[in-house]
């Protein structure tokens, strides 16, 4: 399997939690097909938390729960295979899933070995109720080992919610992707938090071990397992997953693929967000602004002028083929101005040599831009703009 660009694919536990079934994942699976999720590279169906009965079988193997899933995990994976996808499933490091159902510590070949039989091909890998004397490196490790030993090709998502620094070491113990944080919620706190927290992280990101910001909360709104706080609007679905594609995360969906709104379907297809996230190249990107947003604008307690710190964000990335992205974020609550500079690109007036830009959503002409590119970006909104060089 090629592991070089960022996982893509869907996962039940944003939207449905511990309400899943062999119907669920069925009726996913064709709706990802029929909507056209496969053609633009979503390829991974994954269950997460609470699939199992809470007792393992007389051989000590994990033991789908007959009520959600009469037919076993082996007919479902086959199913999903049919159809054109890959199969996910879920197991974690401690003694017990997050949900209270067994686990893998002290299991990790008997599982693996499990899981390989019936057919998955991507494993998520959680950090629940893990002995206070056992070492997370250690195990991770070993479950890297256990999936390696069945022979069959499985992608190993390790989730330890950032514990013990992953992004330093994820990489050398086998992992494909690894939670750097922990668990989003459906709003624009949880999500513009989460991603800023992980800036100075994404240059250990790369092929084959991408830093995973968790799953996708797009057309959610407001239902769902992870449905804290306030609803997002759609162009905080924007933010979310034009973040996500700057810095090359992997994007697993965790809304109900059967009835996104038509906006969050086509964002979460759009072409160019897309091609960024899987260049080739997969370079993370450089902050080239990260400072305070300023509003102008009348208000009575506060007068004209309105800052706020740490509030803007501006991403600039190298992609194959001789182009770049520049992503624009403004995290403040009012609209303001948010720079880029080309020399803090490389790109000084002096070269002679300047960007050609076009926007990524409208695919507006911006222009040759040379010493500077600012722009007025709405509250909690984003531009993203795809740029080639040019001679002045």
């Amino acid at each position: 399997m090629n592991y070089n660009l960022p996982p893509m694919g869907w996962n039940s536990w944003n939207t449905f939690g511990g309400d899943i079934s062999d119907r669920l994942i069925v009726e996913t699976a064709r709706a990802m097909k029929q909507k056209g999720y496969l053609e633009k590279g979503y390829r991974y169906i994954v269950i997460d938390d609470t699939w199992s009965l809470h007792e393992r079988d007389a051989e000590g193997r994990l033991v789908p729960d007959p009520a959600k899933f009469p037919r076993g995990m082996k007919a479902l994976a086959d199913d999903v295979h049919d159809m054109g996808f890959l199969f996910g499933m879920y197991s974690c490091a401690g003694v017990l899933t997050c949900g209270g159902y067994p686990s893998s510590f002290d299991h990790e070949f008997i599982d693996a070995q499990t899981f390989a039989d019936w057919g998955v091909d991507y494993l998520k890998y959680d950090f629940c109720n893990f002995p206070a004397h056992a070492n997370g490196q250690q195990r991770y490790a070993t479950m890297s080992m256990a999936l390696k030993a069945t022979g069959r090709d499985i992608l190993f998502a390790a989730c330890n919610w950032g514990t013990d620094e992953p992004w330093k070491w994820m990489k050398s113990i086998g992992a494909h992707m690894y939670r750097s944080t922990g668990d989003i919620q459906d709003n624009f706190k949880s999500f513009s938090d989460i991603a800023r927290s992980q800036l100075d992280n994404f240059c250990m990101s790369g092929s084959n071990c991408f830093n995973d910001m968790d799953m996708l909360t797009i057309g959610m709104y407001g239902k769902g397992n992870v449905a804290l706080g306030q609803v997002c609007t759609e162009a905080e679905y924007r933010t979310q997953f034009a973040l996500w594609c700057m810095l090359g995360a992997p994007l697993m969906i965790g809304g109900d693929v059967r009835s996104l709104d038509a906006a969050s379907e086509a964002l979460l297809k759009h072409e160019t967000l897309l091609r960024i996230n899987q260049d080739a190249e997969c370079r993370p990107p450089q902050v080239v602004y990260r400072g305070r947003i300023v509003h102008i604008g009348y208000e009575p307690e506060s007068g004209w002028w309105h800052e706020y710190p740490d509030c803007g964000l501006t991403l600039f990335k190298h992609l194959s083929g001789g182009q770049f992205a520049i992503g624009y974020f403004n995290f403040a609550p009012k609209s303001g101005e948010v720079p880029f500079i080309l020399a803090d690109a490389g790109l000084p007036y002096g070269s002679g040599i300047g960007l050609r830009l076009r926007d990524a959503f409208t695919g507006e002409d911006m222009g040759l831009r040379r010493d500077y590119c600012n722009l007025d970006i709405e509250s909690h909104g984003c531009r993203v703009l795809i740029g080639s060089l040019e001679k002045a």
